[in-house]
């Protein structure tokens, strides 16, 4: 049943406590690149929706707070993307502020087509009942001495091993249907093979998404209220709760 989803039951006790407070529920899914944050995301804003309280619940990435590929460019950060100082984290933090404040908030979001900020498709909330995020580096939101703005934050953890797994299955579908669609960002990989598109996948995840995690998104894991551990099926091993 979807209200048994993990963890499900302990945020909606957060939700309530929230809205006596008149504020929403904010919740955080961090985790490295490719460990599952958006399907954990939209399961759990399908358990939401079943809460007798019917809250309202808009879910997004923070993929759509990186600085556009053009700035990225401009300040040489091209093949840091998905690094902490890739992020317009000053835009989060007042997008979350606001949001908590009730006001009309506009969010931007990202294609994974074009490999971009997408400047047609946002999504506008407006006093969510809960609003989920899902993305990286969540814990460079918060400041010391500030009230939090993520009243709850979710770690998804693996294996190594199993991330890597997954972000090359992930990929190399991605980089097939480029070779179809000449607006994609992997429209200039269409000439190679799958082997070659395995390989370039090994050398980003060796290169990028592998030194990322272990030097700075597992500081999310330390700042987390719960760290979800799952197994090489993508099955829940274990919930470690540290409220």
């Amino acid at each position: 049943m979807a209200t048994d989803y993990p963890l499900a039951s302990e945020l909606r006790r957060s939700a309530q406590t929230a809205h006596a407070a008149g504020e929403p529920l904010i919740v955080g899914v961090a985790g490295s690149v490719a460990v599952g944050k958006s399907t954990f995301a939209a399961g759990l804003h399908e358990a939401i929706l079943a809460w007798p309280e019917r809250y309202r619940v808009e879910a997004i990435a923070t993929d759509g707070f990186l600085f556009p590929n053009a700035v990225l460019a401009e300040r040489n950060l091209s093949m840091r993307k998905g690094f902490p100082e890739s992020y317009d984290v000053a835009a989060m933090r007042d997008a979350l502020a606001a949001v908590k404040a009730g006001k009309r908030v506009v969010l931007p979001r990202y294609s994974h087509v074009t490999y971009d900020v997408d400047p047609h498709d946002s999504l506008t909330v407006e006093k969510p009942g809960v609003l989920i995020l899902d993305g990286l580096h969540l814990a460079q939101i918060e400041r010391p001495g500030r009230p939090r703005l993520i009243d709850a934050l979710i770690y998804l953890d693996a294996d190594e091993a199993a991330i890597e797994a997954w972000f090359t299955a992930r990929l190399i579908p991605l980089m097939r249907a480029g070779r179809n669609d000449p607006n994609s960002f992997y429209w200039r990989f269409r000439e190679w093979d799958d082997v070659q598109c395995a390989e370039f996948a090994k050398r980003v995840w060796d290169g990028i998404n592998l030194p990322n995690l272990r030097e700075h998104i597992v500081k999310d894991r330390d700042a987390a209220h719960f760290i979800v551990h799952k197994s090489a099926d993508h099955a829940i091993a274990t919930i470690h709760r540290r409220t």
